[in-house]
């Protein structure tokens, strides 16, 4: 779990010379402390994001004085006290989200608009690379079409993705606000209540939209962190991202972006292919979120003490981390879960490329190591479901995931290996992780027969009748008689 999961810090220290040296520290554009943790460096008036006054969203907002610009602040602000929707303000997500990438990467590259050139070059790599992974994998192509985005494009076409992820932690961080009340003083304290969600909605809006903007100049395509992003069946690279990324590797750009094209290719099948597997990643953040305590105790205190004339208290409050959730077990299970699931995804997806670049490509050994090592070095992966929602990948469980596929490919073969795809209780688990080899020896359970029958049992359902296992007192679950096994491969 990450220390400050959700991006709050500590409280800036004050100056010495009180205000005197806040207005120097302001007008330097340096500071004490973590970042503004409500992001407001980036609004009308702040000199952008980590400009004069980023750590005090109110400097931020009036430091200026400049009459265009106080406007325009005083317009943002009472769009953010009058949100009234989700957990999450999406629209101030959006809009520090497009400041964010409009400022650049941190290498210092802007976003810019792809050209025919560099989308005939994403298509032609896509097409070969799925050539090659028909010899490395029984799974069928996942991609419908290819595209070549720009940096804004990622942000608008992941933006639901984000959404879908994000809003179920944000709510239940966000109902604890109400739940420490008794429902008598609810009502008397609506107001309040209805204040400090809105400043919640933007607080998680503001730390989403600076991670996911941060983000879209490094990623280099739509599945980097292991998770269906983007809209299915669209296989997508971002050449500007593709470029920076094998800038000082020694390696032709085209290998770079065949390689990165191969990773996005499996990656679409994968997600195609095995229908359950999209829940089962979400559900899994959901699980997490419902496990979510927050420490009431402090709310309390806070909200007893609040003083609705110094709305500062209250930033003072988030700040020192008053809405940061404490571990529970629930927590920790879901986690594990989501932890070995994106582990045996980007395992397979590395084996699978591995085995197909190998052959083909002289670089296959120095990309692939590159990519484990941007991993194991907190790639944008792990910095981004830090920000998000407190999780920390282990890199280390990738490599363990792509030795156990490698080492079932040996055994099984291509088919027995995605076999195991076809149902989530055949999956490999956190413990067999550790001991590859008993999991590969070990006797698989064949679900491809229960899942025939309980399909047949539902089409029978749905037009008025039912199945004839199902009428005779179910399906019939016994084990085949050796004569009628089909082995491992399943349909």
């Amino acid at each position: 779990m990450s220390d400050t999961p959700f991006g709050f810090g500590l409280p800036p220290e004050e100056p010495d010379d009180g205000d005197e040296g806040k207005k120097k520290d302001q007008e330097s554009g340096g500071g004490q402390g973590p970042a503004n943790p409500f992001g407001f460096g980036g609004l009308p008036g702040a000199g952008g994001f980590g400009g004069p006054g980023a750590d005090n969203p109110l400097a931020a907002m009036f430091g200026s004085l400049n009459p265009t610009d106080l406007g325009a602040a005083f317009q943002q602000l009472g769009q953010m006290l009058s949100y009234e929707g989700g957990p999450v303000n999406w629209d101030m997500a959006k809009q520090i989200t497009r400041q964010t990438v409009a400022q650049g990467a941190p290498d210092g590259t802007k976003d810019a608009s792809v050209g025919p050139s560099e989308r005939r070059s994403v298509e032609e790599s896509v097409r070969l690379a799925d050539l090659w992974l028909d010899d490395a994998t029984s799974l069928p192509s996942g991609s419908s079409s290819a595209v070549a985005w720009s940096r804004a494009e990622w942000v608008e076409a992941t933006l639901p993705a984000w959404q879908e992820l994000v809003d179920p932690v944000a709510e239940r961080v966000g109902a604890a606000m109400g739940d420490v009340l008794p429902e008598e003083m609810q009502a008397m304290a609506g107001p309040l209540i209805g204040m400090m969600r809105s400043m919640g909605g933007a607080m998680f809006g503001t730390q989403i939209g600076q991670a996911v903007g941060v983000l879209a100049g490094e990623v280099v395509g739509s599945s980097d962190v292991g998770l269906p992003l983007g809209p299915a069946g669209r296989a997508a690279l971002l050449p500007a991202n593709v470029e920076a990324f094998g800038k000082d590797l020694g390696v032709p750009q085209e290998e770079v972006r065949l390689y990165l094209a191969l990773r996005e290719a499996a990656h679409q099948r994968l997600f195609a292919h095995v229908p359950w597997l999209r829940s089962h990643l979400f559900g899994a953040v959901e699980g997490y979120a419902r496990g979510i305590k927050v420490d009431t105790a402090k709310l309390e205190d806070v909200v007893g003490q609040f003083d609705p004339q110094n709305p500062e208290q209250l930033q003072d409050a988030l700040q020192q981390g008053m809405f940061q959730p404490e571990d529970t077990p629930e927590q920790k299970a879901a986690l594990a879960r989501l932890e070995t699931a994106l582990a045996l995804v980007e395992g397979w997806v590395d084996a699978v490329v591995h085995a197909a670049a190998k052959p083909r490509l002289s670089s296959a050994d120095a990309l692939r190591e590159t990519l484990r090592r941007r991993r194991a070095t907190g790639g944008p992966a792990e910095q981004t479901f830090a920000t998000l929602i407190g999780l920390e990948l282990r890199p280390r469980r990738l490599r363990d995931a792509s030795r156990l596929w490698a080492s079932l490919t040996d055994a099984r073969g291509v088919d027995g290996r995605d076999a195991l795809w076809h149902h989530p209780d055949m999956l490999p688990t956190a413990g067999d992780l550790d001991d590859p080899d008993g999991f590969v020896h070990r006797e698989q359970m064949d679900f491809s027969e229960l899942d025939k029958m309980l399909g047949e049992a539902a089409d029978g359902a749905a037009s008025g009748g039912v199945s004839g296992t199902a009428s005779e007192g179910g399906p019939d679950l016994r084990k085949k008689d050796d004569g009628d096994a089909e082995g491992d491969d399943t349909e």
